[in-house]
């Protein structure tokens, strides 16, 4: 026997530690060669770490929620080598690169929440965690450490299933230790859909538990009455709650609120996507950020950010344009450069791949940082008015809200009219109230008068 101490790798550029967002093995635990011992989060992305060799698990760095240096011992392994064996196997994985740059996985999946059940027998394996982007699998072909194995006879795994389903089960590819967690809430893997490839990992058990239930699952035994469930803020989840305290912590807010008539703009972009033959559908986004880079030249105090550890504000010239978005993991914001460069159309097609590209993990560091001014929308869901809250370290941030058609009187004439509220939140450090409303009005006007939209 031989201890083999897997040591967290290099997994970006800048990164000094990473916290544990999920352990996917517990002491005792038998794994084997590439299987899950746990993800862990950095600024930049969520990374799964894939053990290099096979053993018995006799050490773990740490709970969830602890921070783990880079370079310091993550996993202890008793593996079956001999000693030197296992220090060379330790030696070549040290010295192998980490991750591939964070926040750009090779392999996403859906992203772990905190409102999933955490079954009987699971604590340390991570289920119920909630982690900011998909996992990124680190399996380099340099760890692969000459180290023969004499595996135990594995006890067979509860077969949650009739044996008429057995031969589908079987067909499902999963680790041993996504087998017996399956087993042991009783799950049939075979109704469990993959996020890529044909592979069921432990986050589509997640995911699995979070809607299945939904649709008529429920674990063994279970009561109609949910217990109460306490939920360490972790990963994604600690992070925007860090970010929105600091950000009503250190800016004084207010926000402004005006009523927009959006009749001509909704039958405008009816016309457009009756022709727009190959190109993307048009919703009321493209049209409503053309209008706020239009005129944001004519109050540049509302695209800037303040540094207010230095007292420094600077009013950007570009206009790179957060785009709010909800996630499995929580909000993120991706963000659209150059948006005064694009048309509707270009916005239309950056708006749904950076939609995409959030939703599923695959969103690259670049793309979810450096925004100047954000934009946050419900859609649908809209509301009368939101008072959204100012991404640091903005100065303003927009929120449309739910379009709806009411009368109004168009002189002597009663009228139907589709009308939307627009909101705006302002750091009163650097936008009066007085440049807040002027702001909304020339929006107003470029929203009211859509045929501006498109003039020079």
């Amino acid at each position: 026997m031989a201890r083999f101490v897997f040591k967290l790798p290099d997994i970006g550029e800048g990164i000094a530690e990473a916290e544990i967002v999920a352990w996917h093995v517990k002491i005792g635990d038998r794994v084997e060669e590439d299987q899950g011992l746990a993800d862990m989060m950095t600024d930049k992305a969520t990374v799964e770490m894939e053990s290099p060799v096979a053993g018995t698990v006799i050490e773990l760095a740490g709970e969830v929620g602890d921070q783990v240096p880079i370079g310091a011992a993550l996993v202890v392994i008793e593996t079956d080598a001999v000693e030197g064996e296992a220090e060379a196997a330790e030696q070549i994985a040290a010295e192998t690169p980490g991750a591939a740059e964070a926040g750009v996985p090779d392999a996403p999946t859906p992203v772990e929440t905190a409102t999933s059940p955490s079954p009987p027998g699971g604590e340390g394996r991570g289920e119920g965690r909630p982690q900011a982007e998909a996992p990124v699998a680190i399996t380099p072909a340099a760890l692969e450490p000459e180290i023969e194995t004499v595996a135990p006879a594995a006890a067979p795994l509860p077969d949650p299933l009739p044996t008429g389903e057995r031969g589908k089960k079987d067909a499902v590819l999963a680790s041993p230790a996504v087998r017996a967690r399956a087993a042991d809430l009783g799950i049939d893997l075979a109704q469990v859909k993959a996020a890529e490839g044909d592979r069921t990992r432990h986050a589509d058990l997640d995911a699995f538990l979070r809607y299945g239930a939904g649709q008529g699952y429920h674990a063994p035994h279970a009561s109609n009455a949910r217990a109460d469930e306490p939920i360490k803020v972790i990963g994604m989840r600690r992070r925007i709650a860090e970010n929105m305290a600091a950000s009503k912590r250190a800016i004084p807010h207010f926000t402004y609120v005006d009523e927009i008539d959006v009749t001509v703009l909704e039958a405008m972009r009816a016309d457009l996507n009756d022709n727009r033959g190959s190109r993307p559908k048009l919703t009321m986004l493209p049209l409503l950020i053309v209008a706020i880079c239009k005129s944001i030249p004519q109050f540049p105090m509302i695209n800037a950010r303040y540094d207010d550890e230095a007292g420094v504000v600077t009013r950007h010239g570009a206009i790179h344009l957060g785009m709010a978005t909800q996630t499995d993991a929580g909000l993120m914001v991706p963000v659209i450069r150059d948006a005064q460069d694009r048309n509707v159309w270009q916005l239309a097609t950056e708006i749904g791949r950076l939609a995409e590209a959030a939703r599923t993990g695959k969103a690259k560091v670049e793309e979810l940082s450096g925004s100047t001014l954000t934009i946050t929308s419900l859609g649908p869901l809209g509301g009368i008015a939101t008072t959204p809250v100012i991404n640091r370290p903005e100065v303003a941030i927009i929120g449309p809200n739910k379009i709806v058609e009411r009368p109004v009187f168009l002189g002597d004439e009663i009228v139907r009219a589709k009308l939307m509220n627009l909101s705006i939140s302002c750091d009163h450090r650097v936008v009066d109230g007085w440049d807040a409303a002027s702001y909304v009005q020339a929006l107003k006007k470029y929203l009211e008068t859509p045929v501006l939209l498109f003039a020079e």
